[in-house]
């Protein structure tokens, strides 16, 4: 059994983001997939807040996605998801942290705002978002390359990356796709997704209809 056991459930995007860096590093590790609506004895001393990914590697216990992927980063070198220039390093650390302030509360508010004015200001901010990125994010720091940082991918496609696997949710329940101006934005997530370690922890659509079709349902009254 394998020193690394990874705490996770399959539609959990934090957990997407670890799976990926696991596999990208090739890391051996023993997935343990967790039932949050009925946590077994013991997880939440593993992942205090009760939320996953968790990880324990012998005896250190680390929750909290983006700080078990740098904990990663940094025991398990090679092949590196983050600049070595500490200039550089940070910028990548701005955009990671743009994903999670910006563009994920904007998709959540598009998708599951409590009413139609909630949802119409997430789109907004949503599709904001996305031009922003178009510009100021893989416009200047891509310089044509397949990722977001140029030719090598980084911690910075992976904190994008689940979000983007879930357009066709949008697309189904908000009559919403990529517009036609982030042409840099669309080629960038069909490079990513033809990466093996993106693929290796995906989803299919249907997953994600179906899912989102009973969360969503608790609260849209039926036409």
């Amino acid at each position: 059994m394998s020193s690394l056991q990874l705490y996770y459930t399959k539609g959990s995007t934090f957990s997407q983001r670890t799976r990926a860096v696991l596999q990208e590093k090739g890391i051996d590790y023993t997935p343990i997939e967790i039932d949050l609506q009925h946590k077994p004895e013991g997880f939440t001393h593993i992942s205090r807040y009760g939320k996953v990914p968790a990880i324990k590697h012998g005896e250190v216990e680390i929750y909290e996605s983006a700080i078990i992927n740098e904990y990663l980063e940094e025991v398990f070198p090679e092949p590196a998801l983050l600049p070595h220039d500490p200039a550089e390093k940070a910028v990548a650390r701005i955009w990671g942290d743009y994903a999670n302030t910006r563009l994920v509360p904007a998709f959540n508010k598009f998708l599951r705002g409590k009413d139609t004015q909630e949802q119409e200001q997430g789109r907004r901010e949503f599709l904001e978002s996305l031009l922003y990125i178009e510009e100021e994010g893989l416009g200047k720091l891509s310089g044509n390359g397949p990722y977001w940082l140029g030719e090598n991918f980084s911690l910075v496609d992976i904190s994008f990356y689940p979000w983007f696997e879930r357009l066709p949710v949008l697309e189904k329940f908000r009559n919403f796709t990529l517009p036609t101006e982030t042409p840099k934005v669309q080629q960038w997530w069909e490079n990513l997704r033809q990466r093996e370690s993106i693929q290796a922890v995906a989803n299919p659509t249907e997953f994600y209809i179906e899912r989102f079709t009973k969360i969503l349902g608790l609260t849209i009254p039926s036409a």
